[in-house]
This record gives structure tokens, C-alpha cells and sequence, in this order.
């Protein structure tokens, strides 16, 4: 694995922990104003995130290289509305697609083989990882912040499974 490779996967376990950790604070403000399932949901969203790192981080051992985790920087905390939450999440979810699509580039470039193989699990994780809050921020915009509706959709997010 070269050094440019290995710095960018470096990076991407770096951005994946970010992504965990931007859930996590969103969960925290649903938490706090009472949306339990929204907050289930990011939670689970959360874990799943720490997951990728790990992918992307047991790769770099299998081959022989170590990881180097980077400083990660502080999520936001101050958040309006549940929509507001859940646009960000796909906008985020867009800037991961990319970042992917560049990992790819580079494993292309550097001929490796190996971390091309790995990553097109990404490629295919990322049409999911956009849908998923793609189709939240439909469903609210249709209902819009009626309570009644916002109370449904968060029962409805309790029921995510993980």
C-alpha cells in the first residue's frame, strides 16, 4: 500500500468517526426535545458509522500497515427542526459519496487492487446511506411540522432495526 493511499484511508476512518459522531449529537438534540425514535434511529446511524471506521481500519492492518487516527473535530449541537436534522444528514451522506468516489480514484491510481476491492462495498453502502434520509426528508416535507404528523414519523423511526 502506498503512503498516498495509506493517508487517505487514514483520512476516511477520520471522516467516518466524524459522521458517527455528527449523528450522535443529533440523536442527543432529538433526545432532548422528545423525539425518542429520531433519537433511535441517529443512535443506530451512529453505530453504524463506527462500523465503516473499522472496515476501513481492520483493512489497513490486514495489510500491515498501521492505522493513524486523527484528531476529529467537534459536531454541531444547535439544531432546528427534525427536517433540518435530516436534510443535513443527507447532505452529509453526499460528501461521504464523495469522498468514497475519491478513495476509488486514488486506489486507481496507485494500482491498488486490494483497497479497490474493499472500497466498492462503500460504493454500494453510499446509495443506501443517501436514500435512507433522502426518504425521511420527503415523508416531512409532506406532513410538515404538524405534531400529530412529527409524532408518527418518529414512531415510525423507533422502529428502525440494527
Amino acid at each position: 500500500m502506498t503512503k498516498k493511499m495509506l493517508d487517505a484511508l487514514n483520512e476516511q476512518i477520520r471522516n467516518e468517526l466524524y459522521s458517527g459522531y455528527l449523528y450522535l449529537s443529533m440523536a442527543a438534540w432529538f433526545e432532548a426535545n422528545n423525539f425518542p425514535g429520531a433519537a433511535h434511529w441517529m443512535k443506530l446511524q451512529a453505530k453504524e458509522e463506527y462500523e465503516h471506521a473499522m472496515r476501513i481500519y481492520d483493512h489497513v492492518c490486514d495489510r500491515g500497515k498501521q492505522p493513524i487516527l486523527l484528531s476529529i473535530a467537534q459536531p454541531p449541537s444547535d439544531f432546528s427542526s427534525m427536517l433540518g436534522i435530516f436534510e443535513m444528514a443527507l447532505e452529509h451522506e453526499k460528501k461521504v459519496t464523495a469522498m468514497i468516489e475519491n478513495l476509488c480514484r486514488i486506489a486507481d491510481q496507485e494500482n491498488d487492487h486490494a483497497a479497490g476491492v474493499m472500497l466498492q462495498w462503500f460504493v454500494t453502502e453510499q446509495v443506501e446511506e443517501e436514500k435512507a434520509p433522502a426518504d425521511i426528508v420527503a415523508l416531512l416535507k409532506r406532513i410538515g411540522d404538524r405534531g400529530h404528523g412529527l409524532m408518527m414519523v418518529d414512531r415510525q423511526l423507533a422502529a428502525r432495526e440494527g
